[in-house]
């Protein structure tokens, strides 16, 4: 296994370990710790592929982890976020809903053999939703963040809608069969 695929790979082993310590440690340290984490893992969502292009060690593998585990990370800091009350169910229905749709629009795009490259507005829509992440599970106590927070997700919001709308817009020829 190549570098860039360990990396994806420890990104899957730091999700349980983020919601471990996110709901086993007591709490404020409890957010730093997994705002650490989660972090590490964002981090290695662009290393993996960075290292893969320079290295030219692009894997069936990694095509298929890499944004695997990308959204697995991501939906669990989402989930966990509801149940803590930092964020409305509603902004995580249509996050989840956006990638579960992209994620079966791939897959008739594969068996269709059409190739669907990775759009820019995806990595904003991860890149906003990973930095709202953070921002909201500091949960920081200083005046005016709340505003901060709710400009990130109403931006993460928008962006995954955006970025989903033009995945379809610009492969709809999956659609046609």
């Amino acid at each position: 296994m190549n570098l860039p695929n360990k990396l994806t790979m420890l990104r899957v082993i730091l999700i349980p370990v983020f919601l471990l310590v996110l709901f086993l440690v007591p709490a404020p340290l409890n957010r730093y710790i997994a705002v650490a984490i989660f972090i590490v893992a964002s981090l290695t969502d662009f290393l993996d592929g960075y290292l893969a292009r320079k290295w030219n060690l692009v894997s069936n593998f990694g095509k298929f982890m890499d944004p695997l585990a990308d959204k697995l990370l991501v939906m669990a800091a989402l989930v966990s976020m509801v149940q803590l009350g930092d964020l409305a169910s509603w902004v995580v229905i249509i996050i989840l809903a956006r990638e579960f749709a992209i994620t079966g629009f791939r897959t008739l795009a594969m068996e269709a053999k059409i190739v669907m490259a990775a759009s820019w507005w995806g990595k904003v829509k991860t890149t906003v939703q990973m930095i709202m992440i953070i921002v909201v599970l500091l949960n920081l106590p200083y005046p005016g963040i709340s505003i901060i927070e709710k400009l990130l997700v109403g931006l993460a919001v928008f962006f995954t809608i955006l970025s989903g709308a033009d995945y379809i817009i610009k492969n709809k020829q999956v659609l046609k069969g």
